[in-house]
């Protein structure tokens, strides 16, 4: 018997579709319904509240605070572990992939161990003057723990495929090591770079398990928008939990507009 590709096509298609549906499209649809219910001026109320806005400024700020210093350092780690070879370097590669595996609350938890008063890390920075734990410090490294890998695991391909014949022309033809990276490696980079900062921002914005222990989560401080959709439940106030959990809806799928536009100009400028 003869395999129908036109049959099996319709069978995926329609067990794709029937997956996304029930998985993330009924979820977000009930929640856009919900949502709706609301009349405009009641719905403009909650969502700009000043609580309400001050945690999304606090959630966006601090992670593309988050998301520009792991841009940095995540090219840094992803360079060291494609060009050099070491003791520890495959320990040190899965290392990078434990924010994936590892509980957000047991993250928080170890961080705050690490960076309370009484912490290895916390107590030789509170000598000086500085809190981190229960502070908006402490989110921050909290959603930078969270979202390093999104930046180290986009760039390892980049620079794995990169051809190093072009560093040795631009050597062979005067080249310093600096004007090669800036002139030779880095370009191609620019693409992989941006998409793995908006990956890493985008899962900042969405994280709250590490970020409920290690902040304080007080109003016009530090508190974030997750977590504040959560307070709110905790009050039975499901209607502004569900006003803002829509705003920081619309947030993440602008982000991910963004991310998918960022990776349809890599693979143009890749195939240029």
């Amino acid at each position: 018997m003869k395999h129908n590709p036109i049959l099996s096509l319709s069978w995926t298609w329609k067990f794709t579709f029937f997956y996304l549906f029930f998985l993330l499209i009924l979820p977000i649809g009930a929640l856009l319904a919900k949502a709706t219910q609301q009349p405009w001026e009641q719905f403009w109320q909650i969502a700009t509240e000043p609580v309400a806005v001050s945690a999304y400024l606090v959630t966006l700020s601090t992670a593309l605070f988050a998301a520009l210093l792991n841009t940095l350092f995540g090219l840094l780690i992803a360079w060291v572990l494609v060009r050099y070879e070491f003791p520890g370097k495959r320990i040190l590669d899965a290392a990078v992939d434990l924010p994936f595996a590892l509980p957000t609350s047991v993250a928080g938890l170890t961080l705050a161990t690490v960076y309370s008063d009484q912490g290895w890390i916390g107590s030789w920075l509170a000598t000086w003057g500085i809190q981190v734990a229960f502070t908006r410090i402490g989110v921050g490294i909290a959603m930078v723990f969270v979202s390093l890998p999104f930046v180290v695991r986009t760039l390892q391909p980049v620079l794995e495929e990169m051809e190093t014949e072009l560093e040795e022309a631009a050597w062979s033809l005067g080249a310093s090591p600096w004007n090669t990276f800036w002139k030779v490696i880095f370009p191609p980079l620019v693409p992989a770079l941006l998409t793995g900062m908006a990956l890493a921002f985008s899962r900042a914005v969405g994280e709250y398990g590490s970020v409920v222990i290690l902040a304080a989560n007080i109003p016009f401080q530090d508190l974030i928008a997750p977590v504040l959709i959560f307070q709110r439940l905790e009050q039975y106030d499901y209607s502004g939990a569900t006003v803002i959990g829509t705003v920081v809806l619309g947030i993440s799928l602008l982000l991910l507009l963004t991310i998918n536009w960022i990776q349809s100009w890599n693979r143009r400028y890749t195939d240029a």
